[in-house]
């Protein structure tokens, strides 16, 4: 087996392990504490574990992940591994096709959300919460190492499913946990965002190369859910109208980026290798 693959094989095994450990963990032997915490308002010694254990090990696996790799297969240091994760090649572009993507989201929810009462600043402050908890806790893994490791051995499409079914799969505890914020939710509805949303950070990351883009266009579409009814917008199924064109929208603006990165991306490594003649 070539390492490349041992490397992606480990990285999905980590993986399992971290949801693994947090499922038992916060859904079983912590769940009460949860429980009560959101029946009372009251803090306890084991709700701080709860939440301790889903900050440090649940949302972080994947970056988690990369980093025990990076460490231990690459033996590269933290400043390495942290300059790779900021690393932008062209910032123009970069910040042009991220504010894009932002700006369509949040159009759609200007649009069609169901504001929940919460003041707009809490966007902005939800933002910079999410960027380093959410944004670069999942894209680090999924679109930083896995999507582009499996565009080496699959077509983008098939590298792009693969994804999106193990990214949706990872977040399947959050439907069996009462005091989750998907709980009742549509899994079909939240299903369908998911491939929609793998393929338009998969594009984002093909046209920038950058996963901080990736870091903020995921923390920004959940920050979004700061002052609107986040499930109501983005998972509803079957959905209407001005939902399922904002769905087809993305999703075809992404291929369409995707294909336009991979094109540009070949032309440019045929004239290098010219020069190099």
């Amino acid at each position: 087996m070539k390492r490349e693959t041992k490397t992606v094989w480990m990285y999905l095994l980590l993986i399992v392990g971290f949801w693994a450990f947090t499922f038992v963990t916060l859904n079983f032997w912590l769940k009460p504490y949860s429980e009560a915490y959101a029946e009372t308002g009251t803090i306890t010694v084991g709700y701080i574990v709860y939440a301790l254990i889903g900050m440090v090990f649940s949302t972080p696996a994947p970056f988690l992940s990369v980093l025990i790799l990076a460490l231990s297969r690459e033996q590269i240091g933290l400043k390495a591994f942290f300059s790779r994760i900021f690393h932008t090649e062209n910032k123009q572009k970069t910040v042009l096709l991220t504010t894009g993507f932002c700006m369509t989201a949040l159009f759609f929810a200007l649009l069609r959300g169901t504001p929940n009462g919460s003041p707009w600043y809490m966007l902005p402050l939800g933002l910079l919460v999410m960027i380093p908890f959410v944004g670069i806790a999942e894209e680090a893994g999924w679109r930083g190492f896995l999507q582009s490791e499996l565009e080496k051995h699959m077509k983008f499409p098939f590298s792009v499913l693969t994804v999106a079914a193990i990214w949706d799969v990872w977040h399947i505890d959050l439907w069996l946990d009462p005091t989750s914020n998907h709980y009742g939710d549509s899994f079909i509805g939240f299903s369908i965002n998911i491939l929609v949303w793998a393929f338009a950070l998969a594009a984002l990351y093909k046209a920038t190369k950058s996963i901080m883009a990736c870091a903020i266009y995921h923390a920004f579409m959940d920050a979004i859910g700061a002052v609107y009814d986040w499930n109501a917008l983005f998972d509803a199924f079957p959905g209407d109208l001005s939902t399922n064109l904002y769905r087809a929208v993305l999703l075809l603006g992404s291929v369409a980026l995707w294909l336009y990165a991979d094109r540009q991306e070949k032309t440019e490594s045929r004239k290098a290798g010219l020069s190099t003649i």
